[in-house]
């Protein structure tokens, strides 16, 4: 008898050192990819400038070359979120590295510019498939007790590629060109791509069998793309016809939606789970109100000041650090304490960062623009984490996926949303003027008003954040 208790007590210790080295793995992935992207789309920025000259772009043209990668990330996140719910969170993460990796080598060699913008499509897709299975696959393997912690690494992954992509983009393009930040990329992917192969073998399926609604993909698309389209053409009356067909789709999709039983998003878990709904609206809330900061404050730190862009990037560093810093300890006590609180009170700090940040003129000091961004750092790494947990744990394994896509669209739709409301001030106030010294007091008033816009809304997103209710763990 006592030999076979040995033996078990054995059996259970070699099973849980073998999970253990299954959550470390997905975790090194996981990581791996969130900083492969992250890096790559702050390292793209700074390549932005030599490419168009090279390329002879114009500024429209340019702007296609990120907006392209955003519009079809977001629209194939959903869909991606529901095929690894159905065939596999592993292999559509496996199939989204190797989309993302071929592609990021072969926007690296081309020469056109409209080779250039069908892979940066190519590569948004794998991008979708990757946003759309790492939170999942994380929530796969740590419990409740563990997921936050596990969630707050992941996040500083990302922060850490979004604070280094300026300054080892700037390094690669300077001494080898604009397509060496493509080519890097590409290497970190195929050393992801070993990683799975050699280390991941295990799979979750938790939809198995279940059916896949094209129609209802296919409207989700033209609902999103037309939303995101739209907001990036206002106040022009085409993105407002845009956003009325976005509406329109979105009105579509929802009956849809409600009339099949395995819909592509199933729309019960946002009216009958205030906790998922509310943490959406809250991310939603806090990206829209944040996105666009680095944005309003690079044109202040290089117009205003007058700081050339290494300088800026160094003075703008510290918001990212920040939130790298925190995002852990973030994780960890919503391990502890309902994640909730701890976004919310992250919420309340970004309202308060924006809301200093309105008080920007000629002649606050640049000490005054750290302090705030350090702030808003701190804010965010209290957030993000946190909130990312709380959706996570208010949903079943069944839906991982979709729950994880939407953590990334309310991301994306932010982005755009922010940018968007940043158009429309500037147009109104400043116009279609190029910025120069004679409309410098405009600039300060477009970037005092948006700060008092972006205020508002984290203020309306503490209300959202704290009205989710308690999550119930298991």
């Amino acid at each position: 008898m006592k030999v076979n208790l040995e033996d078990r007590a054995e059996i259970e210790k070699t099973n849980i050192l073998e999970y253990k080295k299954l959550q470390n793995t997905v975790l090194i992935i996981s990581i791996t990819s969130s900083f492969l992207t992250a890096f790559l789309g702050a390292a793209a920025n700074i390549a932005l400038p030599l490419l168009s000259r090279e390329l002879l772009l114009d500024t429209v043209l340019l702007t296609w070359i990120n907006t392209s990668y955003l519009l079809s990330t977001t629209i194939f996140l959903v869909p991606f979120g529901r095929l690894s719910d159905i065939y596999g969170r592993k292999r559509i993460f496996l199939y989204g590295v190797s989309v993302f990796t071929l592609s990021s080598i072969l926007c690296g060699i081309v020469n056109r510019y409209i080779f250039l913008i069908i892979f940066r499509i190519i590569q948004g897709i794998g991008a979708g498939m990757l946003f759309a299975t790492s939170t999942a696959l994380l929530t796969s393997v740590f419990s409740v007790g563990e997921r936050g912690k596990a969630l707050g690494v992941n996040v500083t992954s990302v922060y850490l590629g979004l604070s280094l992509g300026p300054f080892l983009g700037g390094i690669l393009t300077k001494n080898f060109g604009w397509r060496s930040i493509f080519i890097f990329s590409g290497t970190l992917g195929i050393i992801t791509i070993t990683l799975i192969l050699t280390n991941l073998k295990e799979e979750w399926i938790e939809a198995k069998g279940e059916t896949f609604d094209i129609f209802g993909t296919i409207i989700y698309g033209v609902t999103i793309a037309s939303f995101m389209y739209g907001f990036t053409r206002l106040p022009s009356k085409t993105g407002f016809y845009w956003i009325l067909i976005g509406i329109l789709g979105f009105i579509t999709f929802f009956y849809n939606s409600s009339r099949i039983k395995t819909p592509i998003l199933d729309i019960h878990l946002f009216l009958n789970n205030r906790a998922f709904s509310l943490s959406n609206v809250s991310a939603l809330i806090n990206y829209s109100a944040t996105s666009a900061v680095s944005l309003l404050l690079s044109l202040y730190l290089q117009q205003i000041k007058g700081l050339d862009p290494q300088s800026a990037g160094m003075a703008l560093i510290f918001q990212p650090l920040t939130q790298a810093l925190f995002s852990p300890l973030a994780g960890r006590l919503s391990d502890r304490i309902q994640p909730g609180y701890i976004a919310s009170i992250g919420m309340f700090f970004t309202a308060l960062g924006l809301f200093l940040l309105r008080y920007i003129d000629v002649h606050i000091p640049i000490t005054f623009i750290i302090f705030c961004s350090i702030i808003l750092g701190f804010g965010f790494g209290l957030f993000s984490s946190p909130n990312t947990n709380a959706i996570m744990s208010s949903v079943d394994r069944k839906v991982y996926g979709i729950a994880s896509s939407m953590v990334a669209t309310m991301r994306m739709l932010g982005q755009t949303f922010s940018m968007g409301i940043s158009a429309i001030v500037f147009t109104l106030i400043i116009g279609k003027a190029q910025i120069g010294s004679e409309n410098y007091s405009l600039l300060i008033t477009s970037i005092k008003l948006l700060f008092t816009i972006f205020t508002i809304l984290c203020c309306f997103g503490i209300f959202t954040s704290l009205t989710r209710g308690k999550i119930i763990r298991d």
